[in-house]
């Protein structure tokens, strides 16, 4: 992968030299007119790194289905072929990838992610950690417990309450095997902790797929809907990932998983303490393209194409 980007301990601004360009797009859900878009973008622009963050495979995957009727398997008959596509054609200048999973993403999908990573398409990210322009880059996709019944990327988040008319990791459906009692007792809190442990967070980026509790950016359209005579809470993020956020304070995070949030908060970037905090997703049917240079996050940018 060609490494245009400028070495920040060695080349102060003053030089003039271009800063790192990066995009972040994220629940593109299989839909290949979006991912042609950002091909397209990425084969004009090049940029220097492409995160992706989660729930890149059509909607209904995970049933055995397909929202895209042109490919059989999404990610061998579409993904892999399309950025190898890519890749061939910009050689040298081909970014680096980041990419996680979502919770509508079905885990048994995973080794042929894997497999791509391993021939150099990109960096698998989910509980790991890589380096890019000097900045440590984690990714980290499981998710808060939903009302969807897949439950590959489910876990509890502090504790293991469930919010009301979500459905708990322990029930639901996975398509691959997992301990129970990894299921029963592992939570959100509990990952993240053990996959930074004592980490500078001074450089680091944080590809999640939830986004951080009671803030602009997990805002749901949950107004006025109960379950069983109880109000559902409007915030859909996880409380681990803000308490994380705001205990280490990394210096960008980013995020996918409430569509509409940005829609309804107007908002789609924010700020706890000297984190920014992004969510990319959108739910029309444009590509949210976000573009960001990580030596300033705070001046990222965000187009619907």
């Amino acid at each position: 992968m060609g490494q245009r980007w400028y070495d920040r301990d060695r080349h102060p601004r003053s030089e003039g030299l271009r800063l790192p360009l990066c995009f972040f797009v994220t629940d593109l859900h299989g839909h290949a007119d979006r991912y042609g878009k950002l091909f397209t973008s990425i084969l004009t622009e090049r940029p220097d790194a492409v995160f992706l963050g989660g729930d890149l495979l059509p909607k209904g995957s995970s049933l055995l289905m397909r929202a895209d009727k042109e490919h059989a398997d999404f990610v061998i008959d579409y993904l892999v072929p399309s950025f190898m596509k890519l890749r061939d054609a910009l050689r040298t200048e081909y970014p680096s990838l980041f990419v996680i999973l979502g919770n509508d993403d079905p885990r048994y999908e995973e080794p042929e992610i894997l497999n791509a990573a391993k021939n150099g398409l990109w960096s698998y990210m989910h509980g790991q950690k890589a380096e890019f322009a000097g900045f440590n880059v984690y990714g980290y996709a499981c998710v808060p417990p939903t009302p969807f019944m897949l439950k590959d990327w489910e876990r509890y988040d502090v504790s293991r309450y469930v919010d009301p008319g979500c459905i708990s990791p322990e029930e639901g459906r996975r398509s691959v095997a997992i301990e129970m009692s990894d299921v029963k007792w592992g939570t959100i809190v509990k990952d993240l902790d053990s996959m930074v442990s004592d980490d500078s967070m001074e450089h680091a980026i944080f590809l999640f797929h939830t986004p951080p509790y009671d803030t602009p950016l997990d805002r749901a359209a949950l107004d006025g809907k109960t379950h069983e005579h109880v109000a559902l809470d409007v915030h859909v993020g996880s409380i681990a990932v803000r308490r994380f956020i705001e205990r280490r304070q990394p210096l960008l995070t980013l995020h996918g998983h409430v569509h509409e949030a940005a829609r309804l908060t107007g908002q789609w970037k924010t700020r706890l303490g000297r984190t920014v905090c992004i969510n990319g997703a959108h739910d029309g049917p444009e590509l949210a393209l976000v573009r960001f240079d990580p030596e300033s996050p705070d001046d990222a940018s965000r187009q619907l194409l």
